[in-house]
């Protein structure tokens, strides 16, 4: 296989899920010649921002997506590609409720949308998130959903759709190992914080999430060489980061424990005993 023939389509919730999580293992790939696409469900209309990234745009929405395609150009992202849902905010949020939610679109509707651009850019690779979508956010989840079901239902020629069938080889789920979570609750409680109430707004719990979904890890991406890629596009998302450039994420303590490295589990071809890779398009 020529490295000019080799996709991967990274399919994700929100601009800074791309830089923030995976985004060693996309530039990574990019560096290596590989067309590295984004589908990105929404333009991260929730929260809030503070008043002076707004300058200039004329809404949370414009500024979110022109950071996102700022860190693309730094990744070196062939391609983004919306959905143009709304970003659907964190459980029991009034963004919950808004007609255009992500997390309160049809599975099939949003679904059909992904297939779309697995037949259309014809990936061998394709990444999501986990079933709990990292810190549970809903609209992870829904894209950890659709991007399973549109997957395997991309190949299948009875689904009609404007471009003939197209079946990936591989679909991994970004994971954050569970042993690298309980040594930052442990950090967090050396430093008084409670891990039951994390997060810029306090509302995720990280002690919950080391109990629930331990998935295991097939994947080692080792990003060394572009370790200041990663940096200058999580440096884009000015709007997501703290005073000191700091990412305002739920998870960012256990990102440093994990250095250079990203993991995965590869969900398809299901897995036979031990696996351990070190390349996404390795043949097991």
């Amino acid at each position: 296989m020529e490295e000019t023939d080799r996709t991967i389509l990274a399919v994700l919730a929100h601009p800074d899920d791309e830089s923030f999580g995976m985004g060693g293992t996309l530039a990574h790939y990019a560096q290596q010649g590989v067309a590295v696409h984004l589908v990105c469900a929404t333009r991260g209309e929730a929260g809030t921002v503070d008043p002076q990234y707004l300058r200039g745009f004329d809404s949370i929405a414009a500024r979110r997506e022109a950071e996102l395609r700022c860190a693309a150009e730094k990744l070196g992202l062939a391609g983004v590609h919306f959905l143009d849902y709304r970003d659907s905010g964190m459980p029991g949020s009034a963004d919950n409720e808004h007609p255009k939610a992500l997390a309160a679109a049809p599975l099939d509707e949003v679904a059909d949308k992904v297939v779309h651009y697995i037949r259309k850019l014809r990936p061998q690779v394709v990444l999501t998130f986990d079933p709990i979508g990292g810190y549970k956010h809903p609209d992870h989840i829904a894209m950890h959903k659709a991007t399973v079901q549109a997957f395997h239902l991309a190949g299948d020629p009875a689904l009609n759709g404007d471009l003939p069938p197209y079946q990936p080889g591989k679909l991994y789920y970004y994971v954050i190992p569970k042993r690298y979570m309980r040594i930052a609750l442990w950090l967090l409680s050396l430093m008084g914080r409670d891990p039951h109430r994390y997060g810029r707004n306090q509302d995720i719990n990280l002690a919950d999430l080391v109990e629930d979904g331990d998935f295991p890890t097939h994947a080692k991406i080792n990003y060394h060489s572009v370790v200041q890629v990663k940096e200058d596009a999580t440096s884009c998302h000015a709007s997501q980061l703290d005073g000191a450039g700091r990412r305002r994420s739920p998870l960012r303590w256990v990102q440093r424990l994990l250095g250079d490295n990203e993991f995965f589990m590869r969900a398809y071809p299901p897995v036979e005993g031990r696996v351990r890779e070190h390349d996404l398009f390795q043949d097991n």
